[in-house]
């Protein structure tokens, strides 16, 4: 079993709250195509990076879907869209192995 989690931002560049909708199209999309996803949005979980010469802070939104298997090339994609979507340089997608017990 693949357990993928998608980190998306909770605000552009400016600040600006991302519309709510974004999040509630794409849950509603990974449900569809995986019968269930699993949304951190309520609580934010907080993202750490240096760049820029100072330690970079931004609060993000954490999906996750289980998948009995991973298809590269439609995360690639989807990943590509959400990039353009949310404004960003660099989104993280990442998949690891799970064994349910």
């Amino acid at each position: 079993m693949h357990l993928i989690e998608i980190l998306l931002p909770l605000r552009d560049a400016d600040g600006e709250a991302f519309p709510a909708e974004y999040y509630d199209d794409l849950a509603q999309h990974l449900t569809d195509k995986f019968g269930g996803v699993t949304s951190f949005l309520r609580a934010p979980a907080e993202g750490r990076w240096h760049g820029g010469g100072a330690t970079q802070r931004e609060d993000i939104a954490v999906m996750e879907v289980m998948a009995r298997s991973f298809d590269r090339e439609w995360w690639a994609a989807l990943k590509n869209e959400l990039t353009a979507k949310f404004r960003q340089e660099e989104l993280i997608v990442r998949c690891q192995m799970v064994e349910l017990l």
